[in-house]
């Protein structure tokens, strides 16, 4: 279980890191750059739904026990916390967005960062069944299969049929 908490933590930790310095970015691009923010926030929107997709597909990939709950966890954590870390940045490096604006973060913004990581990483999961080869499913052979009794040819001490090689 200790394994499964650093899983969502570190999920967590690291997009809403992630998407507070995206959203930094923006609202400082926003300010320097007001008629061309259209296109820069749409990529960035682009990079933070890859981010989460690609992480769900290798989850998947790696057959991370629990993703659904992994992940649901680490929204949620990446939902509040950047937009606390949003907020923060902006004030220190935009332009002094102050406490007011926390309400709004924490309701609004959170709640659709938390889908913006949910919903990719659900999409990622079904991309990595895609590309996940199942483990030892080119190792095995009909004759490996078990018979009746549980025990493969191996096991039985029996010849397999057919030329060696």
């Amino acid at each position: 279980m200790r394994r499964d908490g650093r899983t969502w933590l570190l999920r967590g930790v690291v997009l809403a890191v992630v998407h507070a310095a995206a959203e930094t970015v923006r609202a400082d691009f926003g300010v320097h750059h007001p008629t061309s923010r259209t296109v820069f926030e749409a990529i960035m929107l682009g990079v933070l739904v890859g981010v989460a997709a690609v992480w769900g597909a290798v989850d998947t990939w790696r057959d991370v026990p629990e993703r659904g709950r992994v992940w649901l966890i680490a929204a949620l954590i990446t939902g509040w916390g950047a937009a606390i870390l949003g907020l923060v940045g902006k004030s220190i490096f935009v332009d002094q967005t102050g406490v007011a604006e926390l309400g709004g973060a924490l309701t609004g913004g959170a709640a659709f960062t938390a889908l913006l990581v949910l919903v990719p990483a659900c999409i990622g999961f079904l991309a990595g069944r895609w590309i996940r080869v199942p483990r030892g499913a080119d190792e095995r052979t009909e004759s490996d299969e078990p018979d009746e009794s549980g025990r493969d040819e191996r096991q039985r001490g029996g010849s397999r049929s057919g030329p060696r090689s």
